[in-house]
């Protein structure tokens, strides 16, 4: 009796003491530079990064189709379910530290075999009764002692995958927002190229008018008209790319709302300004970045999780203690089947330890450590990964806006050019050739100076987006709210 009570207390002890089996997870030390290895040449601060930051843009249409698509998208919504599954999976693994109790009731109508060992050796009278009547009700009862803490560790891991999973759906929202901001701003920069490329085919049809008239008055030759005809129809052919690319743009920011690619065509289809970059950009420290980025904290998550599954795997290594216990009524005859002595109970403890198993519980143990080096790894190569989208980022914004000023001088002399050209053609001081080159020169630049400011644009959802931020200020909207 007394070594009962002690093998009982021992166990206790070690349930009160915490002891689990497996590693104790400590968070990596990352190693992070005080500043931005590139230098903030293009407004950029190193003030706390902005959290809505699309309405740094000020452009109404944008944060309605940020607002709706943060409500309705598919992505987000099953990333949402995602996170209702892994907290139910961490109520799996807290019941496992409960008790489970059970109940039972049966009624059968069974009969013996009067050849049995022992019965079928003895005479026995023929009145002994071989078929019966057999009621039984009752409630079992099974306790697993976590003594080495596996199950405590298996609630660990689930704890952090509830986490992990948290974080990937911020991350969703965050490429969701990136995604939603960069469509629309490429979308109203094809939409200022189609408008480039009308006025230019305007200014091409009446030159090649002028060009036609002065042929019939025998000013010119016939090659200036075919040369003034062959621009007018290139230019005319870079309409139909150009508004291929504006429906699928429209089609694009449908689907990320969660509609009809067609359903924003009305809303859309009009002529409209690109969002003009912000005149500065903030976007705070380095040391910042690992707390904002989801994707990082998603990944340093999982590699808790990764850690306290080796000690799930561990705890099999040793034996289990159980408390189990069943308790009923039971008789063959309806009328006394709740009496007293009809009554059964057992209740003691169990142990059990898997003695020979050929190395599967080694193996597995191996292999979850193998799972914790892969997910070091993964958070190694993610915290990178953010700081050279940052860095990427960075250089792309600053050198884009240099571009940009070298465009825009560009536009003003290939329009001077022009003007001359035109000139010294019409007092015939020049070939009418050098007045296409002049109006080949000065579409070109127009247009690559659209595109410069698109891509500014772009470039700073990019550096928001690597920046991880915006899915603070969404928070509250309806999709994230339903998996809390």
């Amino acid at each position: 009796m007394k070594t009962k009570y002690i093998f009982l207390s021992a166990i206790l002890a070690a349930i009160a003491g915490g002891c689990a089996v497996g590693p104790d997870y400590h968070q990596p030390k990352t190693e992070t530079p005080a500043q931005w290895s590139e230098p903030l040449q293009g407004g950029e601060t190193n003030s706390p990064a902005a959290v809505a930051w699309w309405e740094n843009f000020h452009d109404a249409e944008l944060n309605s189709l940020i607002e709706r698509a943060a409500r309705s998208n598919l992505d987000l919504r099953i990333a949402q379910s995602r996170v209702r599954e892994a907290r139910a999976q961490y109520r799996i693994a807290s019941a496992n530290l409960w008790p489970t109790v059970g109940g039972s009731s049966s009624y059968a109508r069974q009969k013996e075999s009067k050849n049995q060992p022992v019965l079928g050796s003895i005479p026995l009278p023929g009145n002994i009764p071989f078929q019966n009547n057999v009621y039984q009700a009752g409630f079992d009862a099974s306790w697993e002692l976590d003594v080495f803490g596996g199950k405590r560790r298996a609630v660990e891991s689930a704890s952090a995958q509830v986490a992990a999973t948290e974080f990937n759906q911020r991350d969703v929202l965050v490429i969701l927002l990136g995604d939603v901001a960069r469509n629309y701003v490429e979308l109203r920069g094809d939409q200022q190229r189609l408008a480039i490329a009308r006025e230019n085919i305007k200014a091409q049809e009446e030159v090649l008018s002028i060009t036609r008239d002065r042929f019939e008055h025998g000013l010119t030759s016939d090659l200036d008209v075919e040369q003034a005809a062959t621009l007018l129809n290139s230019t005319r052919a870079e309409v139909p790319t150009l508004e291929t690319s504006i429906e699928n743009f429209v089609h694009r920011i449908g689907v990320l709302l969660g509609l009809q690619p067609g359903a924003l065509a009305t809303e859309l289809s009009s002529e409209a300004a690109i969002p003009v970059a912000p005149p500065t950009v903030p976007v705070g420290l380095p040391s910042d970045l690992l707390l904002r980025r989801p994707d990082v904290r998603q990944a340093e998550r999982q590699l808790a999780s990764a850690t306290a599954n080796i000690g799930v795997a561990k705890a099999d290594l040793f034996p289990k203690f159980s408390l189990t216990g069943v308790a009923g009524f039971q008789s063959v005859s309806a009328s006394d089947w709740f009496t007293a002595g009809s009554r059964f109970w057992s209740v003691g403890p169990t142990v059990t330890w898997k003695i020979f198993d050929a190395g599967q519980i080694r193996a597995n143990v191996r292999v979850q450590n193998a799972r914790q080096e892969q997910a070091l790894a993964a958070y190694e190569q993610t915290t990178l990964t953010a700081f050279e989208d940052v860095e990427n980022s960075l250089v792309a914004y600053a050198k884009e806006q240099t571009r940009r000023r070298s465009l825009a001088d560009a536009v003003t002399s290939s329009q001077n050019s022009l003007d001359l050209s035109k000139k010294l053609y019409t007092n015939g001081l020049t070939d009418f050739v050098n007045v296409l080159d002049a109006e080949r020169s000065l579409y070109q630049a127009q247009d690559a100076l659209v595109q410069s400011d698109r891509n500014v644009s772009t470039d700073v959802v990019s550096l928001y987006k690597s920046l991880g931020g915006g899915w603070e200020n969404l928070a509250s909207s309806p999709v994230l709210a339903q998996a809390k």
